[in-house]
């Protein structure tokens, strides 16, 4: 498994360019998981051809916790198979939106979602 993170300030494309980077690899034949980490929840919007999914913490929080979520509940497919989970946090400028990534990360390891990819 190889990971690649785009980071940087708000507005510089950073969404525009994952998605980007992944439908080439998808076209190249790879299988590949897109896991967006903006409070936003937009960055897989392109490959869902959608409106931003639900997150993880949102689902969670309409749970009760995320333990008692299932990976088929936060996981979309979209542009040439491309998985899609969107991790959630607080809206922009509230608390902090890295523990909403650390929360939605440690889940999709648990529920092996790397594996199945």
């Amino acid at each position: 498994m190889r990971q690649i993170a785009f980071y940087g300030k708000g507005g510089i494309g950073k969404s525009t360019t994952s998605q980007n980077t992944v439908a080439a690899l998808a076209e190249s034949g790879k299988k590949v998981m897109i896991v967006g980490c903006d409070p936003k929840a937009d960055s897989t919007r392109l490959i869902l051809h959608a409106k931003a999914q639900a997150t993880i913490m949102e689902f969670a929080a309409e749970a009760g916790s995320v333990e008692d979520l299932e990976l088929e509940d936060v996981l979309k497919e979209g542009f040439l198979g491309i998985k899609c989970v969107e991790s959630g946090g607080p809206e922009p400028g509230v608390g902090c939106a890295g523990r909403g990534v650390i929360t939605a990360i440690s889940f999709l390891e648990e529920e092996g979602a790397y594996a199945k990819i």
